[in-house]
């Protein structure tokens, strides 16, 4: 059993191996459930459940993690605390079950769940792989960023709008400049914004530092605009006369 929470991983962790690709099709599988169940989770008791369990399942998610850093000697205020964008999203999508405020959805729609399924589909985990906690512990607490806001979409029927996107991306270079600041001032790297991960990332093709920080900023943008066009798709056939279901 102490080799699933070792600090070092005994078995490497693989890019699109069939572990990677049934742990993706897990977090899929879920949301397409949130959707086919949409209308039943909708009933005022089993929603307030339903919202505390998923809320519940991200705080203690974010907890475990800095129990086990901490467990293992690895937990430092450069590296450890919950500063990652990662880290924010899990609290305030946490705080989205809890309040159902649609302020909080306008980020944690696009900034949360864009670096999550980004996070999801190349994974920093190198030598952890299932069922390592640390695995467990990655695809739990990012793809609970992207089930708890896809309840918000398909059972609360929450819609962004387009500006939605411009003040989600203000928001995230407010933050962004905050935790620039935070790693200046601990000598930290959260955001990997002071320099690159050691593991091979996207960021290895974006150029070096301070350099990478631009397209990283077209990236976030493209990126909010794709988990837009679903709506836009929506708003636009809806003037013309059609609904989608």
């Amino acid at each position: 059993m102490n080799r699933y929470f070792q600090a070092d991983g005994e078995d490497p962790f693989i890019l699109f191996s069939l572990t990677h690709l049934l742990t993706l099709s897990s977090v899929f599988f879920i949301v397409i459930l949130i959707y086919f169940f949409r209308k039943p989770l909708r009933a005022e008791k089993l929603n307030f459940k339903v919202r505390i369990f998923l809320a519940t399942v991200l705080i203690l998610s974010e907890i475990s993690l800095h129990i086990w850093l901490w467990r293992v000697g690895e937990w430092t205020i450069q590296y450890s605390l919950p500063f990652h964008l990662s880290s924010i999203s899990i609290i305030l999508s946490a705080a989205l079950l809890l309040t159902k405020s649609s302020q909080l959805f306008e980020f944690t729609y696009f900034a949360g769940v864009g670096s999550a399924l980004q996070a999801m589909i190349t994974p920093d985990l190198s030598l952890y792989t299932f069922p390592h906690f640390r695995y467990v512990h990655f695809f739990i607490s990012h793809g609970g960023i992207v089930v708890a806001n896809m309840f918000f979409v398909f059972v609360e029927q929450y819609k962004p709008k387009f500006k939605s996107i411009w003040k989600a991306f203000l928001y995230l270079n407010l933050y962004t400049c905050f935790v620039f600041l935070l790693n200046y001032f601990v000598h930290g790297n959260y955001m990997y914004i002071s320099e690159k991960p050691m593991n091979p990332s996207i960021l290895d093709y974006l150029g070096r530092w301070p350099y990478y920080l631009i397209p990283l900023e077209f990236i976030a943008l493209i990126t909010f605009f794709i988990l837009y066009l679903p709506f836009g798709i929506s708003y636009y056939l809806g003037k013309n006369g059609s609904t989608l279901n």
